[in-house]
């Protein structure tokens, strides 16, 4: 369990992450808005080597970043209406393919995750302060 006390700090856990992920790697990330999934994202984006802008995938569905060390597929599930839309994008080739890949609200499609893929769940305590857990269940 990390408590994260500010933007930066949610960002830093997610640069070390980054900075440890390997090729093929899966992060589902869950957790309600606003408790700094995105950030952990921009942190894990820049843990990589990229200089890249990382922004939500809210409306795109998928970001992909591919100037840093690894190339990161971004995606976020709270739009997503089916499987067939996941589906419809080549989802299983980006998770199984040669990069890292993130998505958020992943709970909402989790028969759709692989079993390797590593759960944090993300819990907003207050105005600052996001407690963030590895290794939560489905």
């Amino acid at each position: 369990m990390f408590i994260s006390n500010s933007v930066e700090q949610t960002i830093a856990a997610g640069r070390t992450y980054g900075e440890k992920a390997r090729r093929g790697d899966v992060f589902a990330l869950r957790g309600d808005l606003g408790a700094g999934k995105t950030q952990f994202v921009k942190g894990f984006v820049a843990g990589l080597g990229s200089n890249a802008d990382v922004t939500s995938p809210t409306f795109v569905l998928l970001h992909e970043y591919g100037d840093g060390r690894l190339p990161v597929f971004h995606f976020d599930f709270y739009r997503v209406e089916s499987r067939e839309a996941l589906s419809r994008i080549g989802f299983d080739d980006y998770i199984f393919g040669d990069g890292v890949s993130l998505i958020e609200w992943a709970d909402r499609f989790s028969a759709l995750i692989p079993s390797r893929a590593k759960w944090l769940s993300f819990e907003l305590k207050d105005e600052n302060t996001r407690v963030i857990t590895e290794g939560v269940a489905r």
